[in-house]
C-alpha cells in the first residue's frame, strides 16, 4: 500500500496539464543538451588536449550568467515570464545549430566553440530566472516544491540517457551530429510551451529605474539571513567543487585510462545519482527539516568527492560518482525550494538570478582556476582541495542553522499566507520540529 502511493504523491505536480506539456518537451530537450556538453568537452580535449582550455571553455559559457543574471531577473518580474522561456529555447536552438553546422562541415576552430558557448551563457542569463520563476504559474505554490524537484528529476534523467547517447555517437561518427541532435531536440520544448494555456500575468508597472529594482533583489538578500547563508554556501560549493565536472574528461582519459564511452558512463553515474536525490525531495510534503538536508548533503558531496579523487579503477569511480550526484541535487534543489519558499512574488526573478549567479555564475571562475592548478597539479589534487573546502563550507553552515531558523519560519509563513493557505495547516507542516 505503501508503495501504491508513493508514485502518485511524488509526481503530483503533473496533475496541472501545463507542467505535464513542460516535462514532456524539456525532457527530450535535456537529453539534447546533455549530449551537447559532453560533446562540447570532447571535441575541445580532442582539438587542443589541455586541461586549461577545458576550464577556460566552461568560464566562457557560465561566465555571462554571473555578469548578466540580474538582467535576467528583471525580465522574468517585469514581463512575460511564459514568452521569456519560449525566447530563450528559440535561442538556444539557433546556437545548436550553428554548432553543428561547423563541426559536420569539418570547419569548427577552437575559437567558434568559445564565442558559442559565451552566447549560450547569456541566454541562461535570462533562461535560469525565467523558467525557475514560471514554475510556480504552472503548478501553483501548494506543488511548487514537487515541481523543482521533478524539473530536477529531469534534468538528470537526461544526464543519465544523454552522456550514454553521446559517448557511442561520439567514438562511432564524431561530435557534430550530438550538436545536430540538441539543435532539433529545442522543438520539442518550443512545441510544449506553445501548446500551454497561461493566463495573462498580473504584474503591476514598474516604478524606478532598472538600476533600481536590480538593487532591490539584491538588498533583500543582504538583508535576509536563511537566504543569503543558503547562497553564499551555494557559492562556495559552485566555485570549489563542482568543477570536477569540466575535469571529467581528465579523469577519463588519463586517470582512468578510457574514451569518450568511459566519459559518457562517469557522467551518466553523476546522473544516476542526482535523479536519486530529486526524487527523494520529490517524495516530501512541505520545507521541514530542508536546512538540515542542505548541511548534511553538502558535506556527503564533499566526502563523496574526496573519495574519487582517489579511486584509479574505473568501476568504483563510477560507483563512487553516485553519492556525489545524489547529495549534489539534494543540496542544490533543497536550497532552491527553500529560495522559493521564502521569496515574495514581485521579487522571485531578481532572487532567482542571485541563485543564478551564485549556482552557475561562480562556477566558471571555479572551471578557470581548476583548469589552470590541474595543469600544474593534476586533476586527483585539484578536485580534493576543493571537496575539502566544500565539507568546511557545510560545517560553517550546519553552525549558523540555530541563528536563522526563526527567520526563515517566519518568512515561509507570510509567504505561504500570500499564496492563500490557511494559517494552521502551514504551521503544523512547516513549523513543528
Amino acid at each position: 500500500m505503501q508503495n501504491a502511493s508513493f508514485l502518485p504523491e511524488t509526481l503530483r505536480a503533473l496533475r496541472h496539464r501545463n507542467f505535464q506539456l513542460f516535462v514532456s518537451g524539456q525532457l527530450i530537450s535535456l537529453i539534447g543538451t546533455w549530449m551537447q556538453n559532453i560533446a562540447e568537452a570532447w571535441l575541445v580535449y580532442r582539438l587542443t588536449g589541455s586541461s586549461l582550455l577545458l576550464g577556460a571553455v566552461g568560464f566562457a559559457s557560465q561566465i555571462p550568467v554571473f555578469l548578466m543574471a540580474p538582467l535576467g531577473g528583471i525580465a522574468a518580474d517585469r514581463y512575460n515570464r511564459h514568452r521569456v522561456v519560449i525566447a530563450t529555447q528559440v535561442a538556444s536552438m539557433v546556437l545548436g545549430a550553428v554548432m553543428a553546422a561547423l563541426t559536420l562541415t569539418n570547419t569548427v576552430k577552437i575559437w567558434h566553440v568559445f564565442v558559442l558557448a559565451a552566447l549560450g551563457g547569456v541566454v541562461s542569463a535570462f533562461d535560469i530566472p525565467g523558467r525557475q520563476s514560471f514554475l510556480v504559474e504552472m503548478v501553483g505554490k501548494e506543488d511548487l516544491m514537487n515541481a523543482i524537484a521533478l524539473n530536477s528529476s529531469m534534468f538528470n534523467g537526461a544526464r543519465i540517457i544523454g552522456p550514454a547517447i553521446a559517448g557511442v555517437l561520439i567514438a562511432k561518427i564524431g561530435e557534430g551530429w550530438c550538436f545536430f541532435a540538441d539543435a532539433v531536440s529545442y522543438l520539442a520544448v518550443i512545441l510544449s510551451l506553445l501548446l500551454m494555456r497561461v493566463p495573462p500575468p498580473a504584474y503591476t508597472a514598474p516604478v524606478g529605474s532598472l538600476l533600481d529594482h536590480i538593487l532591490e533583489g539584491f538588498r533583500f538578500v543582504q538583508t535576509t539571513r536563511p537566504i543569503r547563508n543558503i547562497l553564499l554556501l551555494l557559492g562556495l560549493v559552485s566555485l570549489v567543487a563542482m568543477p570536477y565536472t569540466v575535469l571529467m574528461p581528465i579523469f577519463a582519459h588519463q586517470v582512468l585510462h578510457g574514451g569518450p564511452r568511459e566519459l559518457g558512463i562517469l557522467m551518466g553515474a553523476t546522473g544516476l545519482g542526482a535523479l536519486s536525490g530529486a526524487l527523494t525531495l520529490a517524495s516530501r510534503h512541505g520545507v521541514r527539516g530542508l536546512g538540515r538536508w542542505v548541511a548534511y548533503s553538502c558535506g556527503g558531496f564533499g566526502l563523496s568527492l574526496i573519495l574519487f579523487s582517489l579511486s584509479r579503477h574505473f568501476w568504483l569511480s563510477a560507483a563512487l560518482l553516485l553519492p556525489v550526484g545524489f547529495c549534489m541535487m539534494l543540496q542544490m534543489s533543497s536550497s532552491n525550494t527553500l529560495i522559493q519558499a521564502m521569496v515574495p512574488d514581485q521579487l522571485r526573478g531578481r532572487v532567482i538570478a542571485v541563485y543564478s549567479m551564485m549556482f552557475m555564475g561562480m562556477a566558471p571562475f571555479g572551471a578557470l582556476f581548476a583548469g589552470a592548478i590541474a595543469d600544474r597539479a593534476g586533476a586527483p589534487l585539484t578536485v580534493s582541495i576543493g571537496a575539502v573546502a566544500c565539507v568546511g563550507g557545510a560545517i560553517l553552515f550546519g553552525l549558523q542553522l540555530p541563528h536563522i531558523r526563526a527567520e526563515a519560519r517566519r518568512l515561509i509563513v507570510a509567504q505561504t499566507m500570500a499564496g492563500g493557505e490557511p494559517a494552521a495547516e502551514m504551521t503544523s507542516r512547516i513549523v513543528d520540529k
